[in-house]
């Protein structure tokens, strides 16, 4: 498992940079139940810069890297990359604790626990952990219908052929338009 850490006591209030590598292993651990990832075409890169601002700790940076996903329009797999920003500003746990348990795992494991908001968040103790955290920029950099490219024009809802394939045709289906299942209904509405 990579080491994301950042000592706290060493910042100051002076930028500093960072950076991260992601590894096929690291996605693939953290890939929910029943979903299927390829392993990672390039790396996940997170470079950042970090300081302290006070008492809070200020992380600015941003994510790269590519990785294969399946064309929610003709279901192909197809290599996208991941670029995005991010910014977290972390404020020290005050004599309490986080209101869920999940809150208190983080802290006790990463001595960070991210708030509702993902680009705020709090910690405990020297050493600050974003592993988590880099999951979750992950996860929302990842498009919510992938699209192997904009002209893609997906599946014959007839016959199922690609219709991306042999000049665009794919498929011998004349009529694509899908009949409502109430045209019935209609019809029979229209003969009253």
């Amino acid at each position: 498992m990579p080491d994301f850490r950042i000592q706290r006591e060493q910042l100051s209030e002076r930028r500093e940079p960072f950076e991260f590598e992601a590894s096929s292993s690291w996605w693939m651990a953290r890939a929910p139940e029943g979903t299927m990832h390829d392993p990672l075409d390039r790396p996940f890169r997170f470079g950042l810069e970090a300081c302290r601002t006070g008492e809070s700790v200020l992380i600015e940076g941003d994510l790269s890297g590519q990785v294969g996903l399946e064309c929610s329009r003709c279901g192909k797999r197809y290599p996208h990359a991941l670029c995005e920003s991010y910014r977290l500003v972390l404020e020290p746990m005050q004599d309490g604790r986080p209101e869920d348990p999940e809150g208190e795992r983080a802290l006790a494991e990463n001595g960070i626990c991210l708030g509702e908001d993902l680009d705020r968040g709090f910690y405990r103790g020297p050493v600050i952990g974003l592993d988590d955290f880099f999951g979750e920029v992950v996860a929302l950099a990842m498009p919510i219908q992938p699209i192997c490219r904009e002209d893609c024009r997906g599946i014959c809802a007839h016959c199922g052929a690609d219709r991306n394939v042999e000049s665009g045709a794919g498929c011998g289906c004349v009529d694509e338009k899908i009949e409502s299942p109430f045209a019935v209904l209609a019809a029979l509405k229209s003969q009253n």
